[in-house]
């Protein structure tokens, strides 16, 4: 499975994988927006302000990323929902918006700041929840443009909705982690003696487009001593025999992420890491079987520590050991709430999306991550891909 093929090869091989993955339909994003009205009441605030980026995406189907000039979505009460745009992207807005919305359209020389105040004016609005992501600079400026209206974070909305994710989603992000999968098993085939991991990369990257993702959102390639950086070296690594081989890449597909990480050696190893892969697995298997509803998310990270000391690693953040959390959200972005992280309260519930990633780091040594994503069940789990069986079948 190591080393068996090259890059070529694979990619001839390699077809679309997506037939059949489903799209959002408009009556979900509806219902998202009636959820997040919900949530705006619960929390005392009578309007919602979501800029451009992944959250404006998963209500409207806008898909444009955050630059100076605001884009936004602004919910005022029971009001239908609109989208303030530039005047000249009107085209592009109507092209791309998938929900039934008004528009407010503002000129080069004018203020958005001062078209929402006139929104949260004609809608009596008190109290504003402003979408964490929106820059400072545009927050400052509705602010000043509203001065009676107090400003408070949209977390608790956004992720109120967001952290939940729909059969819709789930499948997708099931069709996306297993294309990743599939390009994580080619990436080990191709492997050799002085192979750079930016050529692995670039196969990485026209991998996931073969498969029929829309395209790789990053890859980690480390080999040998950079492995123990849990984000890497600013070098080009060369593979040799015996080294630690970590890649952590993923995928975007219909706006959501995939993210997995195979660890493994080229060659044969050694029992020091074989040790320690051992270890790594049995606390990624710890975390998956402490989920089930109810449960904090803290306690995911806590089952991993758990293992980690038994075998006489950390504690806490100490090295050898667990540098970071264990965990954390996956969907419109490859981070994003709840966290697997010590003292997190927040109770997992059906439709939650995670990573279980407890990496072991042994300094000057090397590094261990295997990441893989689960959803939570009425029950407790379910894998969205299956984890790596041993070091030696590290794709079964």
């Amino acid at each position: 499975m190591i080393g068996t093929s090259d890059a070529a090869r694979e990619l001839a091989t390699l077809s679309s994988a997506r037939d059949g993955v489903p799209v959002i339909p408009v009556e979900e994003r509806l219902a998202r927006i009636e959820k997040a009205r919900r949530l705006m009441r619960d929390g005392g605030a009578g309007a919602l302000i979501v800029g451009a980026g992944a959250s404006l995406a998963y209500f409207t189907g806008i898909r444009w990323t955050m630059i100076e000039r605001l884009v936004a979505m602004v919910l005022v009460g029971d009001r239908p929902p609109v989208i303030l745009c530039p005047a000249f992207e009107e085209g592009s807005l109507a092209a791309e918006i998938a929900i039934p919305a008004a528009t407010r359209l503002w000129q080069e020389e004018e203020s958005p700041a001062a078209l929402i105040a006139a929104l949260l004016s004609e809608g009596g609005v008190e109290r504003v929840a402003i979408d964490p992501a929106l820059p400072f600079g545009m927050a400052d400026a509705i602010a000043r443009a509203a001065p009676s209206a107090d400003m408070l974070s949209a977390a608790p909305v956004i992720d109120g909705c967001r952290m939940h994710k729909s059969p819709p989603e789930i499948a997708i992000l099931r069709a996306a982690m297993q294309m990743t999968l599939e390009v994580h098993r080619r990436t080990a085939r191709i492997l050799r003696p002085g192979l750079r991991a930016s050529e692995v990369r670039a196969f990485i990257e026209a991998a996931h487009r073969a498969i029929g993702s829309d395209g790789t959102t990053f890859a980690a390639v480390q080999f040998g001593a950079s492995t123990a950086y849990p984000h890497g070296l600013p070098q080009d690594d060369v593979l040799a025999e015996g080294d630690m081989v970590l890649v952590d890449t993923g995928c975007l597909l219909e706006g959501y992420h995939s993210d997995l990480t195979r660890s493994y050696v080229f060659g044969t190893a050694g029992a020091e890491q074989r040790r320690y892969w051992e270890i790594e697995q049995e606390a990624q298997l710890a975390v998956h079987a402490a989920a089930a509803p109810g449960v904090p998310c803290g306690a995911l990270d806590d089952a991993a520590r758990t293992v980690l000391e038994r075998h006489g690693l950390g504690p806490d953040y100490r090295l050898p050991g667990l540098p970071h959390r264990a965990g954390h959200g996956i969907g419109m972005t490859i981070h994003e709430a709840p966290y697997l992280v010590r003292g997190n309260r927040t109770p997992l519930a059906p439709g939650m999306c995670l990573s279980d990633e407890p990496m072991i780091v042994v300094p000057g040594r090397f590094g261990i991550r295997l990441e893989d994503h689960f959803h939570i069940t009425e029950t407790g789990a379910e894998w969205f891909t299956e984890p790596a069986p041993s070091l030696d079948r590290p794709f079964g």
